[in-house]
């Protein structure tokens, strides 16, 4: 990359998280939730400090300097022999390659911090702590529907019964449960980029990331983490980054070739469906690629593989009290329950409720339309990769958002992170497709290691020592081992095996 590249790109980084400090701070400035003032105040001092790193680093940067006559070494062979060049990466480059770390820490890892150990966080957050200790207490997450009678909404818990798991561990160790969705997001993103990257071919595992494909799969994890769109809810709440990362893994999983790949996915899918409602419409999505793509074989397998968390996270809770998971997860999300939820986003489903009760009623006919239409599109025009079932329940949960009675926009973090979830596999994808006049890539048959022929000896049976060898290609045994190297002037060429075993000196 020339200097003029490099410029450019870091001019467009320093713009980008100027955009993100200047959201931030107008977060902080009409917001009336203090944990979002805080995340706010925080992120938008971090976001400034990283938009003064890569122009800085740009213009202290050293400026390229060309070879001299003298560097030409005087023997055609001499660099051979050498190797290649070594090269210290410049200051400036490893500055600018760790800030997507430094980005994560600045503007999520420290508020989070911050307003966990002063007990700061949004109201869902309160409510899993609740939901953990009522699970350990009475064996079941709910409050009863004669409990909730004239009680407000801080009472009701909106979510599955695997929700409450993540309140566990502050009953048992005082740990927050933001930590707990925080790393089950991590990882299971991280997790997905790198599955939907990796493409059997020739019997070998190849990436479509290339060489860097690890270091690509962190730096775009921690990008995404540390912008707003994540850092934002991870700091002050964070409980529908679990579902959106297993919703990508699962994803990932169903866009893979195998018996093992569509079982597998079934059952990362009915995880997150025992957390949230908002995992539900995934299912008909991923069975509608793998019907298309393997056959019903696959769709049965995915079934089976739902099926054990569904039922431990979803059926056993039913037997144990159905009555409480009526009332809390779904009658108070769809607004039929007696306390009115606070998510009051001016969406078309809200405002059709504010109508009364006609008005609900039509809210909820218009989401049910919704979904119809949505898995009614998937008979005529089913997704046919990963990417493209991605974009489809990205479109699904969007109108859901829309349309749902009791929402807010933070669950557009849905629709957003899948699209670009998207993009990036689709992105991978198309550098494993072979292009106009470029073959795909094929595995290399393995070879087998030999000892280098003794200085002065024959490299191949047959050919006696000393004399030059042809300059016909190889042919036999061994013309898949041996390959021709270039040599000084006035010496034959050496032949050595192809696995580069070093040569012997005199």
């Amino acid at each position: 990359m020339n200097i003029s590249a490099a410029r450019r790109t870091a001019y467009a980084g320093s713009a980008l998280w100027t955009v993100c400090a200047v959201y931030a701070a107008l977060t902080a400035a009409v917001t009336a939730l203090p944990p979002h003032r805080t995340w706010g105040t925080l992120a938008a001092v971090g976001y400034a400090v990283l938009a003064l790193v890569p122009a800085a680093t740009v213009r202290s940067a050293p400026p390229p300097v060309a070879p001299a006559a003298t560097d030409v070494p005087a023997a055609p062979g001499a660099a051979c022999r050498a190797g290649p060049p070594t090269r210290q990466q410049p200051r400036h480059r490893w500055l600018t390659g760790r800030l997507p770390l430094a980005g994560c820490a600045l503007t999520a890892v420290l508020p989070l911090l911050v307003l966990a150990f002063t007990d700061s966080a949004q109201e869902e957050v309160h409510v899993v702590h609740r939901a953990g200790a009522r699970l350990l207490a009475h064996g079941t997450p709910y409050l009863s529907p004669d409990q909730l009678a004239d009680a407000d909404y801080t009472a009701y818990n909106p979510y599955l019964p695997g929700m409450a798991l993540f309140g566990v561990p502050r009953q048992l160790l005082g740990l927050d449960a933001r930590f707990g969705f925080a790393a089950a997001f991590l990882l299971t993103f991280a997790l997905s980029l790198r599955t939907a990257g990796l493409r059997t071919t020739g019997g070998l595992r190849t990436t479509g990331a290339g060489p860097g494909a690890r270091g690509s799969v962190g730096r775009r994890t921690l990008l995404l983490t540390a912008s707003p769109l994540i850092a934002l809810p991870l700091a002050v709440g964070g409980d529908d980054l679990p579902v959106l990362g297993l919703l990508c893994l699962g994803l990932a999983l169903a866009g893979r070739h195998g018996r093992a790949a569509a079982g597998r996915s079934g059952l990362v899918l009915g995880v997150a469906c025992t957390l949230k409602a908002t995992a539900w419409p995934a299912l008909p999505v991923v069975a509608a690629l793998l019907a298309v793509r393997e056959g019903r074989p696959a769709v049965l397998r995915l079934t089976g593989g739902a099926a054990p968390a569904l039922a431990a996270g979803l059926a056993l809770p039913v037997l144990v009290d159905g009555a409480g998971l009526a009332a809390n997860a779904i009658r108070y999300p769809l607004g039929l329950a007696e306390a009115a939820s606070p998510a009051a986003a001016p969406l078309p489903g809200r405002l059709l409720a504010a109508l009364g009760p006609a008005g609900q009623l039509c809210a909820v006919v218009a989401l049910v339309l919704a979904a119809l239409l949505i898995g009614g599109s998937l008979l005529p025009r089913p997704p046919r990769d990963a990417g493209g079932a991605a974009l489809r329940l990205a479109l699904g949960l969007l109108m859901a958002m829309a349309l749902l009675p009791a929402s807010r926009f933070g669950y557009a973090v849905y629709p957003a992170v899948l699209a670009l979830w998207a993009y990036w596999r689709n992105l991978d994808a198309r550098r494993l497709e072979p292009g106009p006049g470029r073959r795909p890539p094929a595995a290399r048959r393995p070879t087998a290691r030999r000892p280098a022929a003794p200085w002065g000896g024959a490299a191949h049976p047959g050919r006696e020592p000393g004399l030059r060898p042809h300059r016909q290609p190889l042919t036999g045994p061994h013309a898949d081992r041996d390959e021709r190297l270039p040599a000084p002037a006035g010496r034959h060429r050496d032949v050595r095996p192809r696995d580069r075993t070093p040569l012997p000196t005199r």
